[in-house]
């Protein structure tokens, strides 16, 4: 906590700060931009799915709040996580253990993007929808962040289900409703997050033990992680089907989501036979990497089936 402190009083003065835009940039990066493109895209696919009309300002307005409001349950995770953040190699640059922001005004800067996202969506679409992304805001800075993230290895797991309310929400926008589409592209966010990032912790599970935080490699050790990316991986692949049973996934979906997942169980395999040296570090970076593409090829096919008209189902 002493770097961390040395760090913050630093910040208070101006000659830390970039001369050209720095400031500017620090917030945005608070703001996880890499995360708000991911919701973006399967909010948008949450949409697309309804088949509900969307009209266009209300569909732009309202996928804006929504990357918004997932910035600012970063920005707040940021702030919460300022400590354990500087002793990270991979984070100690953000920002706020960096000097570059102070911790009070990462927090004012979350609580009115958190609360603006929220109202602005509720005006611009419905209120189910606003309810909704506040549920998930609280949900990824106060549950997660602030409770699961320290306190057990599910942390994950429990924690996914924040990153997976985006087409719920999205869906939630052009319906004032929940169904069946929404809450699939749901479950199969949350099915895949544990594989896709204990594969990362794999290799980083020195790093996560000097921060004190429970990762499953910390906790119930390598070998035990390697067979739940396993387990997982095989439950992806039915899950990753459903939509095709459902009847909101065609041809181009069947065949991407089958040899996607395959895919995801041949990495998995992987990684529990690749455990030592160099081989580990590639065979689960190869993991992680494969993940990313997985999911967004599956959530590409559904946006360019229900988008495009190249939806054609295979049953029926």
């Amino acid at each position: 906590m002493t770097s961390v402190s040395n760090s913050l009083s630093a910040a208070a003065e101006p000659q830390v700060l970039s001369p050209v835009g720095g400031e500017v940039s620090d917030f945005f990066a608070l703001l996880k931009p890499r995360v708000m493109i991911l919701v973006i895209f399967t909010a948008l696919v949450g949409m697309v799915v309804s088949n509900v009309h969307i009209q266009p300002v209300v569909g732009s307005i309202s996928l804006l709040m929504i990357a918004v409001g997932a910035g600012a349950s970063g920005c707040l995770n940021m702030w919460w996580d300022a400590d354990i953040d500087a002793v990270m190699t991979r984070t100690a640059k953000r920002p706020i253990p960096d000097g570059r922001i102070r911790p009070d005004e990462a927090l004012a800067f979350g609580i009115v993007l958190s609360v603006g996202s929220v109202l602005v969506l509720g005006l611009a679409s419905n209120w189910v929808a606003a309810g909704l992304l506040a549920f998930t805001i609280v949900f990824y800075a106060v549950v997660y962040s602030m409770w699961l993230k320290r306190a057990t290895p599910q942390n994950i797991v429990i924690g996914g289900a924040a990153g997976a309310l985006p087409p719920i929400i999205g869906q939630a926008v052009v319906s004032g409703t929940v169904g069946i589409e929404s809450l699939v592209l749901f479950l199969i966010i949350f099915i895949w997050t544990p594989p896709h990032f204990w594969a990362l912790a794999l290799i980083k599970s020195g790093e996560y033990a000097k921060a004190g935080i429970p990762m499953m490699p910390n906790v119930a050790g390598p070998d035990s992680t390697r067979r739940q990316i396993i387990y997982y991986s095989l439950v992806l692949f039915p899950v990753g089907l459903a939509p095709v049973a459902l009847g909101f996934g065609g041809w181009l979906y069947a065949a991407t989501s089958f040899v996607g997942g395959l895919g995801m169980i041949a990495f998995s395999v992987h990684v529990f036979r690749n455990r030592a040296g160099e081989a580990e570090r590639k065979a689960a970076m190869g993991m992680f990497g494969f993940s990313i593409l997985y999911l967004f090829l599956l959530f590409s096919a559904l946006l360019a089936e229900h988008s495009l008209g190249l939806f054609h189902p295979v049953l029926g």
